[in-house]
């Protein structure tokens, strides 16, 4: 096979601080090559420089793609080359695609401008790529805006979008970072058989081992800009000789969990637990009221003292309405005690279990409040439940549950006058553990708390978590579909299918 893209000795620098330094490698025409590391290590910003879209960002070296050099083309040059030799899927499509257009309209005008298509052909052959990506009743759904598919549609969308311009190359940014693992799997397959069909190369862009072991030929590994290793998956991966790899190739998730004890008393009881949401009737009866979409149909489970009960299952399969039916912030249908209490949807009445529950979500960035401080952020709940903890009282509070979670001031000098955002996203999920035990729950719903960080923060974190649970015999409801993480958790496994319980372990 012809190389397609050589990239040489590449560097990038941020107002005059390099973050890639000399990075090297070679893609050939039909083949699948990992950019591997974790967050920081270089790797996104690495494939942006080639089509001009790291903004701000001083480039030198060469990309020659082929007989071009991409770092060496105007604006208007890489304008017609994006979208058409080279295309890219981002990892998160609902920021990447445009709410206020349908999906057909957006593929339909790559189709045009890169194709030169009339507007008819361009919407025919809009179909056409719907259904090579797998997209149920694609005549209805090229009609559909983002926000009417699922997490995995939109993906398929945004991947039917790249193929319009034919690619020779496709960049492809954690492709399936945010999809459960059935949807994964689905992904890779899809990506797999459409790189044969129309014989592509693909750079892929991931922290996931896994995905690399099943997806690509060649990896380069990244840390802190540098290449470390690189060469055949089978290789490297098995036989990794640097310590940066073998540091990725060795964290996976560990048990180390105390066992299940079968007469601990039962902190969370749910009997009949039933959710609904109500939908608009289609026609006329649309006129005469909505009906509903049952999200859970009458669940029993029990969580016991010291114990992880790990919910898996796909999305749309009611993980995250069991998640809010818990923690009493939808309504539901059937009997839920925490330690023998009900809720009784009275903010004065359920302040109890407020601090008997408390959760931990997937994404921290979005969770912690911009505007406020480390020590505000992790304060906020011991001031709601002790109003009358005195200033000082309540900042020794915070350091202290800060050191629990392994924060402190001599390594982040200025500690709690710091905001989440002069975190990583290790640090940040962090900190939004010790605002969850500052008020000393009994309970954590733990949303994919994992889901959105690198493999080796992964493991620390749930390194933490374990260890928590040990020393303060807290009980976790785990919701993840990472079943590494929820057998390295979990006590009990509870797999949801459309509302209902279709196995437990």
């Amino acid at each position: 096979m012809s190389t397609l893209l050589k990239v040489e000795d590449l560097h990038l620098s941020f107002q005059g601080r390099e973050v890639v330094h000399g990075v090297s490698f070679d893609i050939k025409a039909g083949e699948k090559l990992a950019l591997v590391g974790e967050s920081g290590s270089g790797k996104t910003v690495t494939a942006l420089s080639l089509l001009g879209l790291a903004r701000g960002a001083w480039v030198r070296g060469k990309a020659v793609f082929e007989d071009a050099d991409l770092l060496s083309m105007s604006e208007a040059q890489l304008r017609e080359v994006r979208g058409g030799d080279i295309a890219m899927i981002f990892q998160e499509p609902m920021t990447a695609l445009n709410p206020l257009f349908s999906i057909g309209d957006q593929i339909a005008e790559v189709l045009q401008l890169k194709r030169g298509m009339s507007a008819a052909d361009a919407w025919q052959h809009t179909i056409e790529l719907l259904t090579d990506t797998g997209i149920p009743e694609p005549e209805r759904r090229a009609s559909s805006f983002p926000h009417q598919l699922s997490g995995g549609q939109r993906q398929r969308a945004m991947i039917a979008m790249a193929l319009a311009g034919k690619p020779k190359l496709l960049l492809a940014d954690e492709p399936t970072t945010a999809l459960d693992v059935s949807l994964r799997q689905q992904i890779l397959d899809l990506l797999d058989s459409l790189q044969e069909k129309h014989s592509m190369a693909i750079l892929l862009i991931t922290h996931d081992l896994n995905m690399v072991r099943r997806f690509a030929d060649k990896v380069v590994v990244l840390e802190g800009g540098y290449v470390v290793e690189q060469g055949e998956v089978s290789q490297v991966l098995a036989k990794p000789f640097h310590p940066y790899t073998q540091k990725l190739v060795n964290s996976q998730p560990t048990r180390n969990v105390l066992p299940a004890n079968p007469i601990a008393p039962v902190v969370v009881q749910a009997k009949g637990i039933r959710v609904s949401y109500p939908v608009p009737r289609s026609g006329w009866r649309g006129w005469f009221g909505s009906a509903e979409f049952v999200a859970l149909h009458g669940l029993d489970f029990e969580l016991r003292a010291g114990q992880t009960l790990g919910i898996i299952g796909e999305s749309g399969s009611g993980k995250s309405s069991l998640a809010l039916a818990v923690l009493n912030l939808i309504s539901f249908q059937g009997q839920l005690t925490l330690e023998g209490l009900a809720w009784r949807s009275v903010a004065a009445r359920d302040l109890p279990l407020r601090q008997a529950v408390q959760v931990v979500f997937q994404d921290p960035f979005s969770s912690l409040s911009p505007r406020m401080t480390v020590e505000e952020v992790v304060g906020e709940g011991l001031q709601l439940h002790q109003p009358d903890t005195n200033p000082l009282d309540l900042q020794k509070e915070v350091l202290l549950a800060l050191a629990e979670v392994g924060l402190d001031e001599v390594q982040f000098p200025g500690l709690l006058a710091r905001y989440p955002h002069e975190f990583s996203g290790g640090q940040r999920q962090r900190i939004a553990i010790a605002r969850a035990l500052m008020v000393k729950p009994r309970v954590l719903v733990l949303d994919e708390p994992t889901s959105a960080l690198d493999v080796t923060i992964q493991k620390q974190v749930l390194d933490l978590l374990q260890r928590l649970q040990r020393e303060r015999g807290l009980s976790y409801i785990l919701i993840s579909h990472d079943m590494d993480v929820v057998q390295a958790m979990a006590h009990q496994v509870i797999a949801l299918k459309d509302g209902h319980i279709v196995e437990t372990q």
